[in-house]
């Protein structure tokens, strides 16, 4: 039995576990980083142990230090989440070896699966189908082995997207490589990448699959995986509309039968690319995730069983308890990853402070999440700050209501994509299940929610009563007197705003015939008339022409979020004295986010291409390339490999070389 489970993992998959854990009345202990020391998983345990360090590299990652928790407080078991040591076969021997009970699949099943080309090589002798590869062998030259373009280049070890390039064109193969490499090396300690057929818009579909100690495998059936950007998943659903019964009868069987020639128990996941729709559709074995996958909650909701219960059971040598015959599918279920990112800005992360954070009263969605309001988004993790999932009779009820529940959400601090995944779901392609991979480049959903100058103006006629609330609450004088009171005729006070790259100045009196309303509007606009009817927290009920409606109001320093019935606007005070000294570099190229400089491809004085590589940067275990965007000479160079950049500082500074010329003859 297990007594004391220890999740050698962080955030939202934690919490995940230790929710089941607590359930089945097993205790557990949290391992964390120096800047997890306050996260919402930390305090959810029973126990917690620093790991005193603030990289991957110096916890999560660091066996010792897990091992060495796992021993002082006594843990009899360890749970590796995803990620991390996950899929790591020396640590689950490490456990095992140190008498602990590892909960997972066998060691030699993940080193196995683990070794991307070894796993397909067992595939290819299991009758499961394959796509042709080529190894690449070191600094060796690239040979494509036969292989037509386009190719991928793919890891041989980890999963993620990281490294991963597809490839278009013979010239670019050699920095693929070599990119792919250097990010695989950094995020899984493997600098192994091989090159792969690549098919240009199959369907990502993997099979769920769960085996006991006792020789029984069965398959939860599919999830669809298939819309994703830099080849990791945001919206993920079970079962795909894609599949027929007789394809997912054949796709089911090919998995257990994957499992099985692993000697598989426990839960995992068998990753296939589908070419085709319907009885006709080929498919190709991807990989096997030898651990619970990221997106498990769409075939909990489908099939009401708990996975990490089973994994659980399974660990303490329970048997399964039902066969295949006993699972079937119930409705559908879609699950979207909010993360801290811009869509805006080529899906690039950010980081910053979440000042609110929660589910909406309605409609029901399940909400795994590892942050709260609160939470700092740092640049050591990966920027996913929740799974929203939803189930619902239909696809379509699913889709809709995922949609709502996303809209409603409060999210204020910090830029996400939640209105592109809004729009994703909400696309006719979407709705109709178009969703190969090349979705996200085919369609083109909206990456940024578009709100009406009504909206704008209403969330600003919100904001200024507030700010005029808390104004007026915190008065030091003449605080019997009614808001807004004036005993002569004075002009309207004014409030300016700026939203994207717009100004406009808000204007408000009191209303004279209505006590507590104001005359509100926006620059020559016609003035309505407005009334704060009560306010709670972050909660407003604001009343506008006639119209009552809440509003969710947060502020951050001069930043104001304001989610009401057209969307959400973020608004920013406008200082009446701003810092004209303030400005941007002319012609200079800036870091997208904070990271490291990996590498650094030009030097002063050199002339550039548009589109040329200036500097390559890591960030959340991703590789950025910032490209010349013009042809330019370089005329500073303001990093150096090794550096830490913040966001946007200016590494490089491109000038044209008529200026140059100009400056030299004077």
């Amino acid at each position: 039995m297990i007594r004391r489970l220890l999740v050698a993992n962080r955030g939202e998959i934690a919490r995940r576990v230790f929710r089941s854990a607590h359930d089945m009345g097993i205790d557990t202990v949290a391992v964390f980083a120096d800047g997890d020391a306050d996260a919402p998983f930390v305090r959810e345990a029973s126990q917690a142990v620093a790991l005193n360090g603030r990289t991957p590299g110096e916890t999560y990652l660091d066996v010792d230090k897990v091992l060495d928790a796992a021993r002082r407080t006594g843990a009899d078991a360890v749970h590796p989440g995803y990620g991390f040591l996950a899929e790591n076969a020396d640590f689950a021997r490490a456990v095992v070896a140190a008498g602990m009970t590892w909960v997972g699949p066998p060691p030699d099943a993940i080193a196995s699966m683990g070794d991307k080309l070894a796993a397909k090589a067992m595939m290819i002798e299991a009758d499961v189908p394959t796509l042709p590869q080529v190894l690449v062998e070191g600094d060796a030259p690239v040979d494509l082995g036969g292989l037509d373009l386009p190719v991928l280049v793919k890891a041989s070890a980890g999963g993620g997207g990281k490294g991963m390039r597809v490839v278009d064109a013979g010239d670019d193969l050699a920095a693929a490589v070599a990119g792919a490499q250097r990010e695989a090396a950094s995020s899984f300690g493997d600098g192994t990448v091989f090159i792969e057929r690549y098919l240009t818009t199959p369907r990502h579909v993997e099979i769920q699959v769960l085996g006991d100690q006792h020789g029984s495998v069965v398959h939860l059936f599919e999830r669809e995986c298939s819309i994703q950007r830099r080849h990791q998943k945001i919206i993920e659903e079970a079962p795909s509309p894609a599949l027929s019964d007789a394809l997912r009868d054949r796709m089911g069987a090919a998995a257990v039968a994957a499992a099985q020639a692993v000697g598989y128990y426990s839960a995992g996941t068998v990753e296939f690319l589908v070419d085709g729709q319907g009885d006709e559709a080929s498919f190709y074995f991807l990989e096997m995730n030898t651990r619970i996958q990221v997106e498990h909650p769409v075939t909990e909701e489908i099939t009401g069983i708990d996975l990490v219960r089973e994994q659980l059971r399974v660990a303490m040598g329970e048997p399964l308890g039902y066969d295949q015959d006993d699972l079937a599918i119930d409705g559908h279920s879609i699950e979207a990853r909010l993360y801290a990112e811009d869509p805006a800005n080529d899906f690039l992360p950010v980081i910053g402070t979440l000042h609110a954070f929660g589910l909406p009263a309605s409609p029901d969605a399940r909400l795994d999440t590892g942050v709260e309001a609160g939470s700092v988004v740092s640049v050591d993790f990966d920027p996913m700050l929740a799974k929203v999932i939803v189930h619902a009779p239909t696809r379509t009820e699913a889709a809709n209501r995922l949609a709502l529940v996303l809209e409603r959400m409060a999210v204020a601090g910090m830029t996400t994509n939640r209105d592109f995944l809004v729009a994703t779901l909400r696309t006719p392609e979407f709705l109709a299940g178009d969703t190969t991979t090349d979705f996200i480049e085919r369609v083109n959903p909206p990456r940024v929610a578009a709100v009406s100058p009504e909206t704008v103006a209403a969330a600003a006629f919100v904001t200024s009563l507030v700010a005029q609330n808390e104004n007026r609450a915190q008065a030091g004088s003449l605080a019997f007197m009614a808001s807004g009171y004036r005993n002569s005729s004075m002009p309207p006070e004014q409030r300016k705003f700026r939203h994207g790259e717009d100004e406009f100045t808000v204007h408000y009196r009191p209303s004279s015939d209505r006590s507590g309303a104001f005359e509100m509007g926006v620059d020559e606009a016609e003035p309505v008339q407005a009334a704060l009817i009560s306010i709670d927290g972050g909660r407003v009920d604001v009343e506008i022409a006639g119209a009552r409606a809440p509003y969710g109001v947060t502020r951050s320093g001069a930043q104001w979020t304001v989610q009401g019935p057209g969307g959400v606007v973020v608004l920013h005070d406008v200082d009446r004295f701003p810092d004209h000294g303030s400005g941007d570099v002319a012609g200079g190229q800036t870091a997208p986010m904070p990271g490291k400089v990996l590498l650094v491809h030009v030097a002063e004085g050199d002339t550039v291409t548009a589109g040329q590589a200036l500097v390559v940067m890591e960030a959340m275990k991703m590789e950025h390339t910032i490209n010349a965007p013009i042809d330019a000479v370089v005329a500073e160079l303001r990093c150096a490999v090794g550096d830490q950049v913040d966001n946007g500082q200016v590494l490089v500074v491109l000038a044209d070389p008529a200026d140059l010329e100009d400056t030299t003859d004077e």
